[in-house]
C-alpha cells in the first residue's frame, strides 16, 4: 500500500494501539537483566499484574506470545494421556483444543454454535458422569475473540464444585485481561492465561500465567515435558525480581508503565470505558440493521464487536474498502466466520474520538461497498456515549 497520511487506526480486537508513553518506555536503552535496576522492576511488575487478574497467587510472565502461555498451563498442571474437558465457543477453543492433542492429552470438546459461551450446565454434566475422576482439567475461554462472545466464569467454577469435580480450571483471558472484569481468586481459576498486546496496551511479546495453590501443587506431580515454560524456577528467580534466562526486558519496562496508566484511571474506571464503547458500538450496528454475531445480551463482548453482514455481501471486500478510504483496519471472520463476519475491536488505549471516528469510518465503507444499512448510526452512538439509552431500531428496516 501507498503511503497514506495521518494516523492508521488499528481497531481489530488486538493487537491494540499502544500509547505514546509506553512506547517510550520500550524505547529507553535496555537496561542489565541481571544488575539491582532490573531488579526493582522486576519485583514491580511481578506484584503489581497480580492486580489486574484480581489475585494474590503469583503470575508467571514469558517472553511470547498468548499460545505460549496456553502450551504452560497445560504442560506444568498435565501429564501424557490425561484427560481435558473443553468448550467450543470459537476460533480461539477449538486452536486451544488442537493444541491439547498436539501435546499427547485427550481433549473431549463440547461442541458449541460459536454465538454463545460455555454452557456450564453442559460442563456439570459431563463432570458428573465422570465418576472416576478422568478428566483432569476443564480449559475454556473468557473472551472468544472470533465471536465476541464473554462466558461466566463464575458459573463455570460453580458447575466444577457441583459435580465435587477435582478438576483444574484453566482460563484463556487474552482479550479480556484489563478490558473487561475478571476475578481469578474469587471465581476459583487455577491458571489464567493473558497476552501483552490486548487490553494491556503493549505490543505482542509477553504473556502471562496466574496461578493458584492448586495448580502449584499440580504441577509437582505433572508428567508432561517442559523446561523453558516451566514454573518452578521462574518463581524461585522471580521472588528477588529476576527470571532463570533473558526476559523481554524492553517489553517489562513497558508494561510497568502500562500498569501505571491502568492504575492512575482505575480499573474500575477502565472497565467502565470499554463498557460504554462497547454499547455504543453496538446500537450503531443495530440501527444499521445488522446481527450481532453474540446471541446473548448476557454475553456481550466489552472488548470487540463481531458483525453478521447480510447474506450475499462480502464481510472481506467491506474490509478492503474501508482501509483504502480510511485507513482503518477491521479483525476479518476466522474460520466458519471468514468473509461472513467484521470484528470492531474497542479495548485498550481508545477514548470517544476513537469511538465515533471508528463507526464513521464503517459507514463509509457501507455506503461505498453498497451493503444495505440504516444511516445514522453514529448519531445513534454520540447518544450512548453522552449518556442517553439507545433506541433500538427493528431489524429488516435497512435502507439502500
Amino acid at each position: 500500500m501507498k503511503h497514506m497520511p495521518g494516523r492508521h487506526f488499528l481497531q481489530i480486537p488486538g493487537p491494540t494501539n499502544t500509547p505514546l508513553p509506553i512506547l517510550a518506555a520500550i524505547a529507553k536503552p535496555t537496561i542489565d537483566h541481571r544488575g539491582p535496576e532490573f531488579g526493582e522492576l522486576g519485583l514491580d511488575v511481578l506484584k503489581r499484574i497480580r492486580g489486574v487478574f484480581k489475585t494474590k497467587n503469583p503470575v508467571i510472565i514469558y517472553p511470547c506470545s498468548g499460545t505460549g502461555a496456553w502450551e504452560a498451563a497445560l504442560v506444568n498442571t498435565l501429564s501424557p494421556g490425561d484427560r481435558v474437558l473443553m468448550y467450543e465457543t470459537g476460533w480461539f477453543s477449538t486452536l486451544w483444543g488442537k493444541m491439547t492433542r498436539a501435546l499427547g492429552l485427550q481433549p473431549e470438546i463440547i461442541k458449541g454454535d460459536w454465538r454463545t459461551g460455555v454452557d456450564a450446565d453442559a460442563i456439570e454434566a459431563a463432570l458428573r458422569a465422570d465418576t472416576a475422576h478422568t478428566f483432569k482439567a476443564v480449559a475454556v475461554v473468557h473472551n472468544e475473540t472470533s465471536t465476541g462472545v464473554t462466558s461466566n466464569i463464575a458459573a463455570v467454577r460453580k458447575a466444577i464444585d457441583n459435580a465435587k469435580h477435582p478438576a483444574l480450571l484453566l482460563v484463556d483471558t487474552i482479550s479480556s485481561l484489563g478490558s473487561i472484569d475478571y476475578r481469578h481468586d474469587e471465581w476459583g481459576v487455577d491458571v489464567t492465561v493473558g497476552g501483552s498486546q490486548k487490553g494491556l496496551m503493549l505490543p505482542p511479546g509477553i504473556a502471562f500465567n496466574a496461578l493458584s495453590e492448586k495448580a502449584i501443587s499440580a504441577s509437582k506431580q505433572a508428567k508432561l515435558p517442559r523446561s523453558f515454560l516451566g514454573w518452578d524456577e521462574m518463581i524461585a528467580a522471580n521472588a528477588t525480581g529476576y527470571f532463570p534466562y533473558t526476559p523481554s526486558t524492553n517489553l517489562l519496562q513497558g508494561l510497568k508503565v502500562a500498569l501505571d496508566l491502568m492504575e492512575e484511571e482505575g480499573l474500575d474506571e477502565v472497565f467502565s470505558r470499554h463498557d460504554c464503547a462497547a454499547l455504543a458500538t453496538r446500537s450503531a450496528v443495530e440501527h444499521w440493521g445488522f446481527e450481532i454475531q453474540c446471541r446473548n445480551p448476557s454475553e456481550y463482548s466489552s472488548a470487540l464487536t463481531a458483525v453478521r453482514l447480510p447474506e450475499g455481501h462480502s464481510a472481506d471486500r467491506l474490509r478492503k474498502e474501508i482501509l483504502t478510504r480510511t485507513n482503518m483496519s477491521l479483525g476479518n471472520g476466522l474460520g466458519p466466520l471468514a468473509d461472513r463476519v467484521f470484528r470492531i475491536g474497542h479495548l485498550g488505549d481508545f477514548n470517544t474520538a476513537s469511538v465515533l471516528g471508528t463507526l464513521a469510518a464503517v459507514e463509509v465503507g457501507l455506503k461505498a461497498t453498497g451493503v444495505p444499512y440504516r444511516t445514522g448510526g453514529v448519531d445513534v452512538a454520540i447518544d450512548v456515549l453522552n449518556g442517553n439509552a439507545p433506541q433500538r431500531a427493528e431489524m429488516g428496516e435497512a435502507a439502500e
